[in-house]
């Protein structure tokens, strides 16, 4: 289990919560499991959010591992070139 952390709009999304537990060993699994637990944020996590994970941004590298210490952050989607 990995605690995540939502930043800004997306705690809308989850009635106002700032943290969540998620299970899952990559990135994809673990907001795979978020949309389940949480289905308010089903929409916005299939539109597409960014992770900050151990630190490091992730948009598209899902697989990436997550371990149960990690740190992980979810942010609305970031554009840009």
């Amino acid at each position: 289990m990995v605690q995540v952390t939502l930043w800004g709009s997306l705690r809308d999304y989850a009635d106002g919560a700032e943290t969540l537990e998620a299970e899952g060993e990559n990135i994809y699994q673990v907001l795979q499991d978020l949309g389940k637990k949480h289905p308010n944020l089903q929409p916005i996590l299939k539109k597409g959010v960014t992770v900050s994970l151990d630190g490091q941004i992730y948009r598209q590298n899902l697989m990436q591992e997550v371990k149960p210490d990690s740190e992980v952050f979810l942010l609305p989607k970031m554009a840009g070139g």
